[in-house]
């Protein structure tokens, strides 16, 4: 089955302007214009905010407009993805052809890919060692099976530490950051994007910054489409005060809700070592569904609803990104 290839959904417009951002590194890869799978990542939690695990694909529902779809495969927390087959039991994940030789094989859906986006800009210079030190605290305690990049950006991104197993590598990567110049965040969160829509099997980003933006190209809710229509959580710790940067606040509240993730105001290194708590927790709780949809009409945005079929389906509150924009052929 294909996994590599599977997950990109975006307007022409937001891809030349990653396409733009990107043109000064070399040998950037070309954007896919065919999408064959969608993937939705997602969390469920009970009446008292619970993490609920232990459910199986036949737990769940997903409907695209309305439409049913047939679940290919399931996947919770950190363990291997299965296939769902036509009568509902399941199968481990064997990719065979071009797809498994490209990388995108099953061992591409075992873990998950963590790639976090370090502000090093002048706003974090005073927390910038107890910010370097609650990543480096989290980096250590994910799952052996995870894989984490990270990426630093002031002005510009820095590719720190590629995605990698090797918690040492990772962390090396991040102690070589300095701060200083002007913020690019939502520059640097579209290329972060880009990087990982390359990337098979699960993904999450994971930011972490003052909040402040004075030296983009892009909008925000540009940058959020994308990360939205490619099925990416965002993650948002943020250093400022919620009531300080509203502006930031604002946007950090619109781009983790729509992609299923979540934002957190952390001034202190104690916040900030709860919140990547916090994160560690939704990521070895997530369950993550993936489907090839079914004949729909639809060319704008298609909203995505993942129910529970059980009877309990009421106690439970699932979190998960609204829907996306099917990506034009051309």
């Amino acid at each position: 089955m294909r996994t590599g290839r599977s997950v990109g959904h975006r307007s022409l417009a937001v891809l030349l302007l990653a396409a733009a951002l990107g043109a000064q590194e070399p040998q950037r890869p070309v954007f896919r214009v065919k999408v064959d799978m969608v993937v939705v990542t997602f969390t469920v939690t009970d009446s008292k905010g619970r993490y609920v695990s232990g459910l199986k694909p036949s737990d769940f529902r997903i409907l695209e407009d309305g439409i049913v779809q047939k679940i290919a495969t399931f996947a919770e927390g950190s363990k291997p993805a299965v296939q769902v087959l036509e009568d509902g039991s399941t199968r481990p994940l064997v990719a065979t052809g071009p797809e498994a030789e490209s990388g995108g094989g099953a061992d591409a859906f075992v873990g998950t890919n963590v790639f976090i986006l370090f502000d090093t800009s002048n706003y974090m210079y005073r927390g910038f060692v107890y910010a370097s030190d609650a990543i480096a605290d989290f980096v250590r305690g994910l799952d052996r099976a995870d894989s984490v990049a990270i990426y630093t950006f002031s002005r510009n991104l820095s590719r720190a530490a590629p995605l990698t197993r090797d918690r040492q590598a990772a962390i090396a990567g991040l102690r070589k950051a300095v701060a200083g110049d002007d913020a690019a965040l939502y520059n640097s969160l579209l290329l972060t994007l880009r990087d990982a829509a390359k990337v098979p099997g699960r993904k999450v980003i994971i930011v972490f910054s003052n909040g402040p933006d004075n030296a983009s190209m892009v909008a925000p809710d540009d940058v959020r489409a994308v990360a939205e229509d490619e099925g990416i959580p965002i993650y948002v710790i943020s250093t400022s005060e919620v009531n300080k940067d509203p502006i930031s606040s604002a946007v950090f509240r619109r781009i983790t809700a729509r992609t299923g993730g979540q934002a957190f105001w952390a001034k202190t290194w104690q916040k900030q070592v709860e919140a990547f708590e916090s994160i560690r927790e939704a990521l070895g709780y997530s369950y993550t569904i993936t489907y090839y949809p079914q004949p729909n009409p639809n060319e704008g945005f298609r909203k995505i609803t993942v129910e529970i079929v059980s009877d309990v389906a009421k106690k439970y509150r699932v979190r998960a990104r609204p829907g996306y924009r099917p990506r034009p052929a051309f």
